[in-house]
Formats: structure tokens, sequence, C-alpha cells
């Protein structure tokens, strides 16, 4: 367990100063680590971190996984721009489920936040085997179901 938290510690302050930016602001770095420690305290309170999960695992597979969400996101977002130029008819706002094929925990709250992370697209509610979420069109719907992500996730999941 204490090679578990050492390595979340390590990856959590690594990817605070990859994001900030900030390597030698008086306030915000005490600050970043604070927040570090902070979540790695509550991580080991609320018993989320199992023995023997090392967030260090995540990082190379992740690599793959990443570059292709943000092309994912990118586009949801110039496509959401487009239907709110256009006029409202072609917004059709619905709630859909999309069945999912990841079995962990952690496989199920990747797909869950990269289904939130996509513009347009809200997780509602996670289930064993399938996600509800609330979408801005009949496309997104169409897209999610065709099962391109679930089929990227659960390849990161096996990774892990």
């Amino acid at each position: 367990m204490k090679r578990t938290l050492t390595s979340l510690t390590l990856v959590l302050a690594v990817l605070w100063l990859l994001f900030s930016g900030m390597y030698t602001h008086p306030i915000l770095v005490p600050l970043g680590a604070v927040s570090v420690v902070l979540t790695v305290w509550l991580t080991w309170r609320l018993g989320i971190m199992q023995p023997g999960t090392d967030p260090s695992r995540l990082a190379l597979p992740s690599m793959r996984y990443w570059p292709w969400l943000m092309v994912q996101i990118v586009r949801a977002n110039l496509q959401v721009v487009a239907r709110v130029f256009q006029p409202m008819d072609r917004l059709s706002p619905s709630l859909a489920t999309v069945r999912i094929s990841q079995r962990t925990d952690v496989g199920r709250s990747i797909m869950a936040n990269s289904i939130t992370l996509t513009p347009g697209t809200v997780t509602l509610e996670v289930h064993e085997d399938r996600i509800e979420y609330y979408a801005l069109s009949e496309d997104l719907v169409e897209e999610l179901n065709a099962g391109d992500m679930d089929e990227r996730v659960t390849r990161l999941e096996k990774e892990l």
C-alpha cells in the first residue's frame, strides 16, 4: 500500500507541474504540494486505492488513449459550435444509454469521464454494463453508440 501511495504522490505531483506550468511562484507551488498531499491522504482515508493498483502503470497505456480523446474533443467542439449557429430544429437533445464492456471501476470511470469530456454529452449514471448520458443531438448519440470509444477504453483497461 505504501508503494501505491508513493506512486500516486509522484504521478499527481508530475501532472500538477505539467499542467500548471508554475515552477517558481511563491504561493502556487506550496499550494500545489498541499493539494497533492491532501488528495493522497483522502485517497488513503477513503480506501479508494486497492493494494496492487499502481497509478504509474496507467501512464504508458494512456499515452495512446489521450491523443485520440483530444481529437474527439476537438471534433465534438466543432460540431457543437456548428449546431449553435444553425436553426434550432437541428438540435435534438435526448437521454440515451450506451452499452459498455469495461469490467473494472477504473475502466468504467475512464469511459464515463471520456463521455463527459466530449462536448455535447454528459454522463448521468454508470451501471455495470451501461452508461446513461445526455446528448445534444442524435449525431452524438449515434457516434457514441458506434462503439469506438468503448473499444479504446476497454483496450486501455486491459493494459492496466
